[in-house]
């Protein structure tokens, strides 16, 4: 599964619960079936560094909705292969993946951050 696969299942399960909101929109979706079905759109859910990314912070007191396991890229160097004149021929990623537990915060628990 994917980052936003889990991310989407948990958010899911989490309105279903009664842990986070729905927004009252609905969108239309196909089953591995093929039938169409009607979908709850859930609030946002994102990590602390997410939400501060996009410009919110988490309110004072506030505790994460639910740790999820997701996948985790490390941003190791670059190396560059080389022809035997010295070109660069292409770049080898470094990094790697693995399995990480991150916490995850719902947009009623955020607030905008104010620029002074």
């Amino acid at each position: 599964m994917t980052n936003a696969q889990i991310i989407f299942a948990a958010a899911q399960a989490l309105a279903e619960e009664g842990k986070i909101k729905y927004t009252g929109r609905t969108f239309k979706a196909k089953t591995p079936a093929g039938e169409e079905v009607e979908i709850k759109e859930t609030e946002e859910i994102h990590t602390f560094a997410a939400w501060k990314e996009l410009g919110y912070q988490v309110q004072k007191g506030q505790k994460a909705v639910v740790a999820l396991t997701i996948w985790k890229h490390t941003k190791a160097k670059q190396d560059s292969l080389k022809d035997k004149d010295g070109n660069e021929l292409q770049f080898v990623d470094k990094g790697r993946m693995f399995m990480k537990t991150a916490h995850f915060f719902s947009a009623s628990q955020v607030a905008k951050i104010e620029n002074k």
